[in-house]
């Protein structure tokens, strides 16, 4: 029986453990200092309010026990790894391992260079952050809502730092809850702008046209007030400043202007590129460690021609599956090759039943078609992670 540690509970941890659970001769545990799996690609939904905390958080306690003893769970955070010993550090425990897989993901890049960005702002990495965000959202328009003593008089600015696919989905949702609650707080909801800021020359930087001509098209729509091109420079409690010298008066920000690894990358000695994602072996190994792999958006992933990826879902699970089955090859004593995957495809959601969306690089969509494809693929995600804790809670009866 081989000993197998995942640490990170996100989609590459969870994909990871689904495809090693089909063998009985491997043991699981999986270690994560959060009791849940956070969908990050449904913040968007949840911050505008059009998502509940149900939709975008699954207990893992719960999700473990559906693999009926296959897998364990231990809510602790990993403070180091010890790979001569080949055993991570908890709180006052060591587990030991003969395979390593470190998802530990990545944490919102709240950028050093610009004063004041980490005390003024929230991002969506974070369930915390996203959770306090969507407060902020609510009680701005509840206040509205009820004319209260406290609520903001005239027009007043949310602003959304970063106009990559975080950014641009935020934005999006938040416009057409707005547009919505015209019907309710009538005149009072357009004082309320959205300003989506990008230092880039254009909104999704490195996508394909298609979407971000579209995208473009339907955030001006909705109000959302675009400004590329644009580099801050400070934040304090009132402004956003800009390099220019301009500023813009705002009520809250959320800043999704970039990632950077977790805290646990900052204890293994290994190369690291400027965000300190690990930089791995083209079999994903780190530290020089044919048992230790790393997944997921902690780590700089590349395809066969060596381009790196980007830090989405969709790779992460790609990754996952890769380094199980490369585990399982190892096992048996079978030669691996080394990671060569792309992204398949990628929908933007862009408030209500509106998306936009290009697969394999010909298909392109736009719309409610777009909007229900990239529905059935969240859905059945969840669906899965739904089924796995309905097992476990049956079996926690019995």
């Amino acid at each position: 029986m081989k000993k197998v540690l995942v640490i990170g509970g996100g989609y590459g941890g969870l994909r990871a453990i689904e495809t090693l659970s089909k063998y009985p001769d491997i043991d699981i545990t999986l270690i994560d200092k959060n009791p849940y799996h956070y969908l990050q690609t449904e913040a968007y939904g949840y911050i505008a309010g059009q998502f509940d905390m149900h939709d975008i958080a699954i207990d893992l306690y719960n999700w473990c026990e559906g693999f009926k003893e296959r897998v364990a769970f231990i809510h602790k955070e990993v403070t180091s790894i010890d790979f001569e010993r080949k055993s991570v550090h908890l709180d006052g425990r060591d587990l030991f391992y003969d395979y390593l897989i470190i998802a530990t993901g990545a944490q919102t890049n709240f950028l050093s260079c610009i004063e004041g960005l980490i005390e003024y702002s929230h991002g969506v990495k974070n369930l915390e952050r996203a959770h306090n965000f969507r407060i902020k959202f609510e009680n701005l328009i509840y206040k509205k809502l009820q004319h209260q003593e406290g609520a903001i008089d005239g027009e007043l600015n949310i602003v959304v730092g970063g106009a990559g696919l975080s950014g641009v989905e935020v934005a999006a949702e938040m416009a057409y809850v707005l547009e919505n609650y015209s019907k309710t707080i009538g005149d009072t909801a357009k004082e309320i702008h959205i300003y989506l800021i990008d230092a880039s020359d254009t909104i999704l930087p490195g996508m394909g046209q298609y979407s971000i001509d579209n995208t473009k098209k339907r955030l001006e729509a909705l109000g959302v007030k675009i400004l590329t091109s644009t580099f801050i420079h400070t934040v304090d409690t009132t402004h956003v400043h800009f390099k220019n010298g301009e500023k813009l008066p705002y009520s809250f920000m959320i800043f999704t202007g970039g990632i950077k690894a977790s805290s646990l990358t900052d204890t293994i000695e290994n190369e690291k590129n400027r965000i300190n994602q690990l930089i791995a072996s083209p079999e994903l190994n780190v530290q020089g460690k044919k048992e230790v792999f790393a997944i997921g958006d902690c780590v700089e992933i590349r395809d066969a021609e060596g381009n790196i990826l980007p830090p989405t879902a969709q790779i992460a699970e790609k990754s996952a599956e890769y380094v199980a089955k490369t585990i399982r090859q190892r096992m048996d004593g079978v030669p691996s090759q080394p990671f060569d995957a792309g992204v398949s495809g990628v929908f933007i959601a862009l408030g209500g039943k509106y998306a936009v969306g290009e697969m394999f690089q010909y298909i392109k969509v736009k719309g409610y078609i777009a909007y229900v494809v990239k529905k059935a693929i969240t859905h059945a995600y969840y669906l899965g992670l739904r089924l796995r804790i309905n097992t476990g809670f049956k079996n926690r009866i019995r």
